[in-house]
């Protein structure tokens, strides 16, 4: 017999009445009915019910073993008594009578509940995430995440693609967020960088003659923790291809995204569903006007109109709004259908919902009875509520509420009481946001470039090495902040899970975009020296996307916070609790890197403290 066991604790069944086994686990939970002691015993696979029966020699041995400890088991299978047998379970119908046990590795009071949900802190089950990782929910994710990653690369494959991978130690670039450094010994005084994306790479890839590319590529990006980013690192599906226009790369990553999705629709127990055809091609502006966001959640039905005119009007005298309107603001509405008879709580749990981000609040007008009716319809007269019923497609019985600010606040504004209105709707509403289903689209035509606030200069919107829609001839012609570029996102129910484009593939349109963008050509050479030069000897037309696994497994799990389908994550300081990163370098591993520290000095004094 194996030393460990015959089977696994999900594998018993009727058949193996009567047949001596041997299984090893954990010790799930501990229960004593008079005497008779019952063990659920766990594996990776399931659970295994085992039984000590009164008077045994094992008894007293087995009643000082705590939960959690590994042990192994031996005994014969037999039936359960006809009412103690659990449908739900693969092994209920049979439990394991204990003939001997081994302790293989004994376990400490675990600091929190393992085989039930205690409701510990996210804190410690990331101190002790091997004891957290054990809990029946996160083994799911993680296999998910598993299942997923397969899934991926087949598909990938399916469709001709090779993988390969891309340097993690490599040279610092400005794309966007703070690199990570690593000192070079025997280099001293340079740095290494983490991979921002191994964006460099793959377009070097398709420079080197291979049309088709991916990897599930670890990024490195020193940036704050939100509840869909990790900070520190994540994983994409990274993709390149040549020869390719901005539809042939989405030709190719819809039926990826679609047939996992699919594949694990009902992971969650929400049987999920896609809606039929293409994915929905949104350009950035539309989005920012009807959704407030470039990555809009299709299932909320609410969308945002620009009613700047109605309360531009002369027989219109809101001035709240008018002043703003006099300095170039704008203003968007939202329509909320058949809402005019909730009670007043309804209305005034918007209000303080608004002021709770900052706004002086968030007016409205109601209409019943064919006028308008609120705090703020008695400014707006009879034609000018016409116009806006108009604009806006209002009923009887509707609500409308505004935002008033400049343009791009009142987009953001506005995305978020779009998603605040639509959560505050009573369930089974003709509004409420859509359950059961995945909404994707793909966000097209960025803008190439945007003023940056504070330096009041040009800057790139999006990806630096994109194509300008137009090439040379829109960077030399066009107002820079009218050039759009072959860029696009992808989107699922309000989640970005990646950005991509048409690469900017001809080294002179390269240099004329980075120095409208500011970069000296020095600084371009510096930076990027490999890929421009490379395109010097011959360069494809070529384009990619990465979607982000984190997020994808994130989505189907269903999981508000991206820890949750995350191996051994950091927490939102970017630590690591359970293996105490990042931790102090010792005086000599400086020496050896030639660093020296120049420490803030209220971390000083602290440390002195």
């Amino acid at each position: 017999m194996h030393p460990y066991r015959t089977h696994n604790c999900a594998e018993l069944n009727k058949d193996h009445v009567g047949e001596t086994v041997k299984l090893s686990g954990w010790v799930h939970r501990k229960r004593d009915h008079g005497g008779v002691l019952f063990i659920d015993l766990r594996d990776t696979n399931g659970l295994t019910q085992c039984v000590v029966d009164e008077g045994s020699d094992l008894l007293a041995k087995i009643e000082k073993v705590r939960p959690e400890s590994v042990v192994t088991v031996t005994g014969v299978v037999r039936i359960r008594p006809g009412e103690t047998q659990n449908a739900n379970m693969p092994t209920g119908d049979i439990e394991l009578y204990i003939d001997a046990v081994e302790v293989q590795g004994a376990s400490d009071v675990i600091p929190f509940q393992v085989a039930e949900d205690d409701g510990a802190g996210e804190e410690i089950r990331l101190k002790y995430r091997y004891l957290d990782l054990r809990r029946e929910k996160m083994q799911k994710n993680i296999r998910l995440r598993n299942d997923v990653i397969t899934s991926l690369r087949e598909r990938m494959k399916g469709q001709g693609f090779q993988e390969f991978q891309t340097p993690i130690l490599t040279a610092s670039s400005p794309e966007g967020a703070r690199d990570f450094l690593v000192p070079s010994r025997l280099n001293p005084g340079k740095f290494y960088a983490l991979p921002q994306a191994p964006q460099q790479f793959k377009q070097l890839l398709m420079m080197s003659g291979f049309d088709k590319y991916f990897q599930i590529a670890p990024c490195f990006r020193d940036e704050d923790s939100r509840a869909d980013r990790s900070p520190g690192e994540f994983y994409q599906l990274d993709m390149e291809m040549s020869f390719v226009t901005q539809e042939d790369v989405f030709n190719v990553i819809e039926p990826v995204m679609r047939g996992v999705f699919e594949q694990f629709a009902d992971f969650s127990g929400e049987n999920r569903t896609i809606p039929e055809g293409k994915f929905p091609q949104i350009p950035y502006l539309e989005s920012m006007l009807k959704y407030g966001s470039d990555k809009p959640d299709l299932r909320n039905p609410l969308e945002i109109v620009d009613v700047t005119s109605v309360f531009a009007r002369d027989d219109v005298e809101f001035k709240a709004f008018k002043g703003t309107i006099e300095k170039g603001g704008v203003v968007r509405a939202i329509r909320a259908p058949a809402v005019a008879d909730q009670p007043r709580s309804f209305f005034d749990k918007l209000n303080s919902w608004a002021q709770g981000e900052g706004a002086p609040g968030l007016g409205y007008v109601k209409f019943e009875n064919g006028e308008g009716a609120g705090p703020i319809a008695k400014f707006i007269p009879t034609a000018a509520q016409d116009e806006l019923k108009n604009l806006c497609g209002l009923e009887d019985g509707d609500a409308v509420f505004f935002i008033c600010n400049k343009e791009l606040p009142a987009a953001k504004f506005a995305g978020l009481a779009r998603n605040a209105i639509c959560d505050a709707l009573p369930d089974g509403h003709v509004a409420e946001r859509e359950k059961g289903e995945f909404k994707f689209c793909w966000i097209v035509d960025f803008p190439m470039f945007e003023m940056n606030e504070e330096t009041n200069k040009i800057d790139f919107s999006h990806n630096p090495f994109s194509m300008p829609q137009g090439g040379m001839d829109a960077l030399e012609n066009q107002d820079p902040l009218d050039i759009l570029a072959w860029q696009y996102d992808i989107v699922c129910n309000g989640i970005e899970l990646s950005s991509g484009a048409i690469r900017n593939h001809k080294p002179e349109i390269m240099e004329r975009a980075f120095g409208m963008a500011g970069y000296d050509k020095s600084v371009l050479e510096d930076k990027f020296g490999g890929m421009l030069t490379a395109m010097k000897f011959g360069a494809p037309p070529h384009g990619g996307i990465a979607p982000g696994v984190d997020r994808i497994v994130m989505i189907l799990a269903d999981e508000p916070n991206i820890r949750e389908v995350i191996v051994f994550p950091m927490n939102g300081n970017a630590e690591d609790l359970m293996m105490k990163a990042p931790s102090e370098a010792s005086a000599e591993q400086l020496k050896e890197l030639n660093i020296k520290l120049d420490m803030p000095k209220a971390k000083v004094k602290s440390e002195a403290a």
